[in-house]
């Protein structure tokens, strides 16, 4: 035996080199490596089973973690109300997370899925999250600093949950608040929207000093990637119906709708998702001309390009008539991930038999998973696949709600003060002897913030998370001695006989979110109207109308003294009371048009028969005072 040692030996030692050898030509691990080496190594050790794994997205109620090994999944998602566990803590998401991503990594090359949530106004699914203002409100701010502070705000609590990926922002242009995702839309104007764009270097970081136009970029740790959506024209569909037709020209497309998208593109955005909405009769989720021709060609857009929830579907009617057609017609118009979410295997062995048959050529395929592999490494997935506990205290911290409560206060817009200018209502004096507050929605959190707040349609009440309601802020601002007086919906006998120095009354839209949201009449919720009639009729009364849009106001306008548009302000209700009081100024100013009545409608800025209630950029201004 002893003649054959060396040559063992030697045998030992080759295959030792050859394991060595084969761990450093994996150059895609080696983050020293140039992207283009680490994207093209890895593309060529990569089945078409892996490519088109990366290409799905799944919900994460079925992303088991054999499922992500089986299949090589490339992102989860948690839909609308889509929870680890109700109230669960941001470990609990954490521990979730890492759970499917140790799914994904155990795959034979080890690539990191990218888990993506809809943070569109704060980090809204999370119990304890800071709900800021929807941006409805923070178009009226007018400011893009304040914006992007949000942006990085909500990036911080959003890794604080160990996830990655924000489908934020929607830079919709409402021209039709009929629209259930009006709210969702900074303005009907195309230059605050793109203004506001500022909020996509707040969830990434700022682009680099001469970084490629379009190239995705992602600053660390405590950034994540934004996805600006929804391409193109969804806020301007017919009567305002949800994922309905936009009917217009060229020039209305590219000069209304499009601008927003040259500056997310400018700033590194690192996502584009596809609009349910057709434009003049072709589903934009179908339109290669605008998502290939446009968005990739045209605009050097180098990031990927996601579909919305089942919005391969939907180009058929009735959605998922003719599954495979749908998934040839999503790919080839140059969608990068599907949001499947849930049929993933039906999903795949479509898009595989399309390859297999010719159909979807594999450079289509190559083309979408290098740019999913870009955003990947851009990002930092490869060496920070799983999340720790370092941020969790950024959750619901106490410097995120001051910028909220920030963000509501300039958010607000001053409609009416006083029945004559001279005798102007608001500021409220704090040490009146006692005061009527009454209205739905001045003690309800969840009416305060609206949909897409822990479930998809929103939470009526104040046990969904944690926030100050407007009557606790109202009783937390007045003098000690004032008492505060709260009825939902008084009748005007007990309130003449109380004899209050004034009331606040607050009221609006119950929550909702997408179509169940779309509305023909822009009322303001029962009892809402007959508590206005009530309370105005019988004493000084100031009304905050708590609303996605413009709602019908006239009837009541003469009958109140103030009138405050607080649009769905989040869970920072204190940022209401310290402007109706005078410890800040009125300074927003309306970035919407607040029409007379819903016949007018559509009606926008510029339009030639212009005839609103309270035009485009109206706001009375008030003075903060010292001491009332």
């Amino acid at each position: 035996m002893g003649r054959f040692s060396i040559p063992m030996k030697g045998f030992v030692l080759f295959c030792l080199w050859a394991v060595i050898a084969e761990a450093e030509y994996l150059k895609y691990k080696d983050p020293k490596q140039p992207m283009v080496t680490r994207i093209k190594d890895l593309m060529k050790r990569m089945s078409l089973e892996e490519k088109i794994g990366q290409m799905t997205q799944i919900e994460r109620k079925v992303a088991l973690p054999d499922v992500m090994k089986q299949y090589f999944i490339g992102s989860v998602l948690s839909g609308g109300g889509s929870v680890p566990a109700p109230k669960a803590s941001a470990e609990d998401w954490i521990n979730m997370v890492n759970e499917i991503q140790k799914g994904a990594l155990s795959t034979r090359l080890g690539i990191p899925m990218i888990y993506g949530i809809d943070a569109v106004h704060g980090h809204n699914n999370v119990y304890n999250a800071t709900i800021f203002p929807h941006n409805i409100g923070l178009g009226v701010t007018r400011d893009p600093d304040l914006v992007k502070r949000i942006g990085a705000a909500t990036a911080l609590e959003v890794r604080a949950t160990g996830i990655p990926y924000a489908f934020a922002p929607c830079i919709a242009v409402c021209r039709d608040p009929r629209w259930g995702r009006c709210y969702e839309s900074y303005s009907e104007d195309h230059n605050i929207v793109r203004t506001m764009t500022e909020i996509i270097p707040g969830l990434q970081g700022d682009l680099p000093a001469n970084s490629r136009k379009g190239v995705p970029f992602v600053e660390g740790k405590l950034k994540v990637a934004a996805c600006a959506k929804h391409f193109v024209g969804d806020g301007g569909t017919v009567k305002g119906i949800d994922e309905n037709n936009t009917v217009i020209n060229s020039n209305g497309l590219f000069g209304i709708h499009m601008p927003a998208y040259y500056n997310s593109i400018i700033k590194g955005v690192s996502t584009v998702m596809v609009s349910y909405s057709s434009w003049n009769g072709e589903k934009m989720h179908a339109n290669r001309d605008l998502v290939t021709g446009f968005l990739k060609d045209r605009l050097k857009f180098r990031g990927f390009v996601i579909s919305d929830w089942q919005g391969i579907d939907r180009i058929t009617s009735p959605p998922h008539a003719n599954y495979t057609y749908s998934v040839q017609a999503g790919v080839s118009a140059g969608i990068d991930m599907i949001m499947v979410p849930e049929n993933y295997k039906e999903f795949i062995d479509a898009l595989t038999l399309l390859v297999k048959d010719n159909i979807i050529p594999m450079s289509r395929i190559d083309d979408a998973v290098k740019r999913i592999l870009r955003v990947k490494f851009t990002m930092g997935l490869f060496e920070n696949p799983l999340a720790d506990l370092s941020l969790v205290n950024q959750l619901g911290s106490q410097e995120h709600r001051e910028l909220a409560r920030e963000a509501v206060r300039k958010s607000l817009v001053l409609l009416k003060n006083g029945k004559s200018t001279s005798q102007p209502l608001l500021p409220l004096p704090k040490k009146a002897p006692k005061i009527l507050v009454a209205g739905t929605h001045a003690d309800n959190l969840g009416y305060q913030c609206g949909g897409w707040t822990i479930e998809w349609q929103g939470v009526a009440g104040n046990d969904l998370t944690v926030g100050t309601t407007i009557l606790s802020a109202i009783k937390k601002t007045v003098d000690p001695y004032t008492q505060v007086v709260y009825q939902q919906n008084p009748d005007a006998n007990f309130v003449e006989s109380n004899k209050f120095d004034y009331a606040i009354v607050v009221v609006g839209e119950v929550p909702y979110a997408e179509m169940m949201g779309d509305s023909s009449n822009l009322t303001i919720t029962e009892p809402g109207p007959s508590t206005i009639n009530n309370v105005c009729g019988a004493v000084k009364c100031v009304v905050v109308v708590v609303s996605g849009r413009p709602v019908v106001l006239e009837p009541y306008v003469e009958k109140i003294d103030g009138l405050v548009a607080a649009w769905l302000p989040g869970t920072e209700g204190q940022g209401v009371a310290d402007v109706l009081f005078g410890d800040y100024g009125f300074t927003g100013k309306l970035a919407r048009t607040w029409f007379k009545s819903v016949d007018q409608l559509p009606m926008n800025v510029g339009d030639r028969n212009y005839n609103p209630l309270f035009p485009f950029g109206f706001g009375l201004t008030t003075q903060a005072v010292k001491l009332n």
